[in-house]
Parts: structure tokens; C-alpha cells; sequence
């Protein structure tokens, strides 16, 4: 099976970047990349893209326009391509059955019914979206009952695993592309079609073939495992304060065992991102339905453990400036989930903000790539008030004017440009005392003491 044209339903931080990278690996592919959101596919087709990635501007100025293409004409996309992949969002339900838990599934059968609808020929369809384990089963369903027009399929889970911030660098130079077919002679052959692309560029030893239950399954596993250290190493941050220890020696102590390894052990004020708690709320959901409660709970108390540490990390600001936070001006830097990524969901920040801002808090908050649009909508959806937010939020140029006249400055992004402050600069710009919550671990705990802050440093002891 030969790929000449593939189609990609969803523009957003997964499609847009998957695609830009494959057409510019595959200049004889051509790749379109489709969304019902015109405003989004203009981004795309503009200088100023809706996804920031550092180097991925690049990668799609040079694809763009030769065999890289963003529209809104999605049913003549599909019945051009040989291989569909579905990018759509698979957010966690918000009613009904399984809701906070289990993965709102709406936008894959709406993509599966219109693949059916227009689809004529032999198709591969690939789900690129985190989904629930047998979800292909309930694609080939309903393009089964819905196919009139002698089509054939062949559905694929080929997961993504990407991290925000080295999203391009991850593509360029994958750890693994894992792909699972049907164990059939025509889902072999669609298997290895899919294969054939990566080849291009991918080492046919790092590209995993296996079955689709498993692959579909590899990658709600493999992000609770990396939430897992993440919230595992904010439990001992905790104990670190208490007792004298600094959480950074003990990571760095735990991570020469080659048996753990030094990867996500980097204490935090807590994992955020569009992956992580979503994963795991959905594999727990998926260990309830089939009697697993001991295993669901295991699993839940990854998020608890990363739901305590945004809490405890307020608690210990407003207990430091002196049991009341109502109108004092706290300066929050980075609003992002993580560093180089213009992406907040389920950012620590929103849930620090929302809980200062409960506690009657002026906030000032300043990220070098978070729109104001963007700060205030992800206020408002989780409870803030409008009224609370024109009252009582301030969005800064930079990081200076944020801390003017601040009583406290918290770091919860960590961008490079925080690691480098002017530290007396910003001391006299702060009330006194001036007080310094590195929710991040990323200031020099030395200079900050030279300069006469008083702060906290997560995971470290008084």
C-alpha cells in the first residue's frame, strides 16, 4: 500500500506539528491538515502559528504551500487521502456517566461518521488522539454501519508521545514511533504502509509494531508512569521541608540508580499539561469498569498527591505573609503548564490563582507566551468570577512591573528568562519584607538570601 496523500483531522498541539513534520520528512506526501475552527487553520497559514514550539515555525515554512496544506474543506481532504489521521481532542467528560474520569469520546465518532460519509476506496485510518483501549473497535463500528459507498478500512493506533516544549526535537528524533494493527494479512499491510512513512526519516529498529490493544493502552500507561514520579518526588519535597533536606540531592541521589534513572524527578509545585491528569483519570475510570477498584485507587491517588501539592504550596503563602493574602498584590511569574510551550491546560498556575484569588489576592501575573485571553478564560473556567477578575487581575508587559509594589513574587513556570533577574532590581521594587515563593526550584537560593529576600524554595529546607 502506497501513501501518496494523508489527511489529518484536528489542528491543534498535536495534528499541526505531527503533520508539519511529516510533510517536511515526505516532500512527496502530500499532507492536509483540517479543522471546522477558520480562525485556527488561519493561524496556520499566517506567520504567527497557533502552537509555539520552539523550531517549529521553520518546519512548517518549508512544507507550507508545496505539500503542506491547512483548510477547512474537510470532506474533499478525506476522500483524497489514503491515510486519515484522527487528531481530535478527547477531553475528560464533564456529565453523565464517568464523569472527571472517563475520556468524552464525541469528537472521534463525529470524525469516524464523516470518514464514512465521503470515504470511497481502501482507507487506513490512524488514532492519534488519547483513547480509551478498544476504541478502534468502536470506530470500525460505526464506519461499518455507516459505509455506503464500497469503502474499506483498515484502523491503526499510532499514539503520540510528545512533550510540550520539545515537541519538534522529539519528532526529528523520536525514543520509539509505536504503531498497533490488526493481526490480519490487511492489517499488517496497512501497518507496515504506516510504517513506510516514518521510515523515512525514523530508524526502522526505534519504530514498535504490536497489536492495537496494546498500543492503544501503551500510551494512558506510559503518562501515568511519568505523573507518577513526578508526584512521587513532590510527596518527599514535602518531607524535605520539614526536615532540612534538599529534595534536588535527593533526586539527584536516587537517579544515579540505573534501575530509576534521573528523568522526572524534578519537584514542582505540581504536573500540569494536556495529557497527564487526563490520562490518568481516564485509566482509572477504565480499571472501574472492569472491577479493578484496587488498582483505580492506586492510580487516583497519583492526582491527589499532585492536587495537594498546588494546595499546600497557597497555604504556605498565605501562612508566610502572615495568615491573610486580602488585598495584597502577589506577582505571578509564568502561567504556561511547563517552559517553551504557550499551553495552560491544567496548568499549576490556574489553580494557584483561582485559590490567592479566593483569598480576596490582587494578582499580577506575567508569562512571555500566555495571551491575556487565554489567562482570563482559564480563570473563568474553573469558578473565577468575571467581576473577581476584572477586580482583581492584573496582566503584566514583564516580569518587573509585575513585582512593583508586590508583597510576594511566586515562580510557577520555569522559563529561562526567570532564571536570570535581576534579583536587586526586583528587591526594590517589592514591599517590604519581600517575600520569594520559587514554586519551581529555578532562582539561586544564595543570591536571593544576599539580596534580602525572605523565600521559600520548593522541596527545600528552612
Amino acid at each position: 500500500m502506497i501513501i501518496n496523500s494523508i489527511c489529518c483531522l484536528g489542528a491543534g498541539y498535536v495534528g499541526g506539528p505531527t503533520m508539519a513534520m511529516i510533510a517536511a520528512k515526505c516532500p512527496k506526501i502530500q499532507v492536509t491538515v483540517c479543522d471546522f475552527n477558520q480562525k485556527r487553520i488561519d493561524a496556520w497559514n499566517s506567520d504567527n502559528l497557533p502552537v509555539y514550539e520552539p523550531g517549529l515555525k521553520e518546519v512548517v515554512e518549508s512544507a507550507r504551500g508545496k505539500n503542506l496544506h491547512f483548510s477547512t474543506e474537510i470532506k474533499s481532504a478525506i476522500a483524497a487521502a489514503d491515510l486519515i489521521f484522527v487528531c481530535v481532542g478527547t477531553p475528560t467528560k464533564s456529565y453523565g456517566i464517568g464523569a472527571g474520569r472517563a475520556a468524552d469520546l464525541r469528537y472521534i465518532e463525529s470524525a469516524a461518521r464523516l470518514i464514512a460519509e465521503v470515504s470511497h476506496g481502501n482507507k487506513i485510518i490512524v488514532e492519534k488522539s488519547t483513547i480509551p483501549v478498544k476504541t478502534a473497535t468502536a470506530i470500525q463500528t460505526i464506519i461499518a454501519a455507516n459505509s455506503s459507498n464500497g469503502a474499506t478500512f483498515q484502523v491503526l493506533s499510532n499514539p503520540e508521545f510528545l512533550a510540550e516544549g520539545t515537541a519538534v526535537a522529539d519528532m526529528q528524533n523520536p525514543d520509539r514511533i509505536l504503531i498497533g494493527g490488526e493481526q490480519t494479512s490487511e492489517g499488517q499491510a496497512a501497518l507496515e504502509a504506516l510504517v513506510s512513512v516514518y521510515a523515512n526519516w525514523v530508524p526502522r529498529e526505534k519504530i514498535i509494531t504490536t497489536n492495537l490493544w496494546s498500543s492503544e493502552l501503551s500510551k494512558l500507561v506510559a503518562n501515568a508512569f511519568l505523573a507518577q514520579r513526578i508526584s512521587s518526588i513532590n510527596s518527599i519535597s514535602a518531607l524535605c521541608e520539614a526536615t532540612g533536606a534538599d529534595v534536588d540531592e535527593v533526586a539527584r541521589a536516587i537517579g544515579t540508580d540505573s534501575r530509576i534513572g534521573p528523568k522526572f524527578l524534578k519537584a514542582s509545585v505540581g504536573f500540569g499539561g494536556s495529557c497527564f491528569q487526563k490520562d490518568i483519570l481516564n485509566l482509572v475510570y477504565l480499571c472501574e469498569s472492569f472491577n479493578l477498584p484496587e488498582v483505580a485507587k492506586y492510580w487516583r491517588s497519583v492526582v491527589t498527591m499532585n492536587d495537594w501539592q498546588k494546595s499546600r504550596f497557597v497555604e504556605k503563602i498565605v501562612r508566610t505573609l502572615f495568615n491573610t493574602v486580602s488585598g495584597k498584590r502577589i506577582a505571578i511569574l509564568g502561567f504556561a503548564f511547563k517552559k517553551d510551550t504557550n499551553d495552560t491546560r491544567e496548568s499549576a498556575a490556574i489553580n494557584v490563582c483561582r485559590d490567592l484569588l479566593a483569598e480576596n489576592a490582587h494578582v499580577v501575573i506575567y508569562d512571555p507566551r500566555v495571551p491575556k485571553e487565554t489567562i482570563c478564560s482559564d480563570l473563568l473556567e474553573v469558578g473565577v468570577s468575571q467581576e473577581l477578575i476584572d477586580s482583581n487581575v492584573e496582566v503584566a508587559l514583564d516580569p518587573y512591573s509585575a513585582v512593583k509594589g508586590a508583597h510576594a513574587l511566586a515562580t510557577l513556570t520555569e522559563w529561562d528568562e526567570f532564571r536570570n533577574l535581576d534579583l536587586p532590581k526586583i528587591h526594590s521594587l517589592m514591599l517590604k519584607p519581600a517575600f520569594v515563593f520559587d514554586g519551581r526550584a529555578i532562582l539561586p537560593i544564595a543570591s536571593l538570601a544576599q539580596h534580602g529576600f525572605d523565600a521559600f524554595i520548593i522541596g527545600k529546607g528552612e
